[in-house]
């Protein structure tokens, strides 16, 4: 694990505070594998929820994202970014999908209409 107090001096220049992010998996080895989801959507009206990120190599694996504890606010041509974790790497991707979910039981259903994506490997930036 990393002792994050160890890092503060390194993290914290003085002039300008920094936000850094250790995060874990609760599962052997522990280690999580990162990747930043740019999205710009095209729905008329503003929507507000969570996605979940699925990633398929060509082999047919599957690993799915753990779901981000604050929701997201998507509004017509906008950018939004979002940090998603993955317990297991996928090395070539052949197939992405996308779930977006408003954590409601009742009321209306609400499909999110993506105009732009881009899925970054923070873990591996080149990919």
């Amino acid at each position: 694990g990393y002792h994050a107090d160890r890092w503060k001096k390194l993290l914290i220049p003085n002039s300008s505070p920094t936000k850094a992010y250790f995060d874990t998996s609760d599962q052997d080895p522990f280690c999580m594998y990162n990747y930043l989801l740019d999205i710009t959507t095209w729905n008329k009206s503003m929507r507000r929820g969570f996605i979940k990120v699925k990633i398929t190599d060509y082999a047919g694996n599957t690993v799915e994202s753990q779901i981000n504890s604050e929701a997201s606010t998507f509004q017509q041509y906008k950018r939004v970014k979002i940090l998603t974790g993955f317990h297991q790497d996928i090395e070539k991707i052949a197939k992405i999908s996308l779930t977006f979910s408003t954590k409601t039981l009742i009321g209306p259903k609400h499909k999110l209409r993506i105009l732009q994506m881009k899925l970054k490997s923070l873990n591996h930036p080149k990919r």
